[in-house]
């Protein structure tokens, strides 16, 4: 008897990290600068990889070393096939030219897309698989928050790829994700680093 269940299986969930900037307010070499004995990209990959996804992906163009960098630490990490390096020559226009260097190079199956930055090194790991439930319920993206604030990494569902390909300019998607209003999915963070980032070699302390 053939089964009822007519129900799609979820489709593959991806990662981007954005690591193209080249960190000015910091002096440069932010993505390298040393964090809790590895370095602060090495964290922010580590979260990207404990993400429920296929594969990560890594925009990388101001700083040559950070390709190096990162496939060294997936090498150790037993996670080479699953990194793959995007060359973002027009870096210099900000968030948006990765953004759409990302949703590019993502299968045509892919569901969604967490976007991860590069300078966040104290992702709360625990709150990814929730922004993955959000989405399989429906939500065309979520986020976490803290504290009444939006964090990252957000997870953008399959269907704004389109909205994200047309982006430009440094805000990223976060006039995107605002024009969603009540549809984007809000999840709880356990602790504030969905929203802490390096900026300035201060905040490596």
């Amino acid at each position: 008897m053939p089964s009822l269940n007519t129900k799609a299986p979820p489709k593959a969930l991806y990662a981007l990290v954005l690591g193209a900037g080249a960190g000015s307010r910091f002096g440069g070499g932010k993505l390298l600068a040393p964090w809790r004995g590895g370095t602060v990209l090495e964290a922010a990959l580590e979260a990207a990889f404990a993400a429920p996804v296929e594969a990560v992906l890594l925009t990388a163009g101001a700083d040559g070393e950070v390709e190096g960098a990162a496939r060294a630490w997936a090498g150790r990490a037993g996670e080479a096939a699953r990194l793959s390096i995007l060359d973002v020559p027009d870096w210099r226009e900000g968030m948006a030219a990765s953004l759409r260097a990302g949703v590019v190079a993502l299968p045509l199956d892919a569901g969604g897309l967490y976007v991860f930055l590069g300078d966040m090194p104290r992702v709360p790991i625990a709150v990814l698989p929730a922004l993955a439930k959000a989405l399989a319920e429906g939500a065309p993206a979520a986020v976490p928050t803290f504290d009444g604030r939006r964090g990252h990494p957000a997870l953008i569902g399959a269907g704004l790829f389109g909205e994200v390909a047309k982006l430009s300019g440094d805000r990223g998607a976060k006039g995107l994700l605002d024009a969603l209003g009540a549809a984007l999915a809000e999840v709880a963070a356990p602790d504030n680093g969905a929203l802490f980032d390096v900026d300035t070699p201060a905040d490596l302390d």
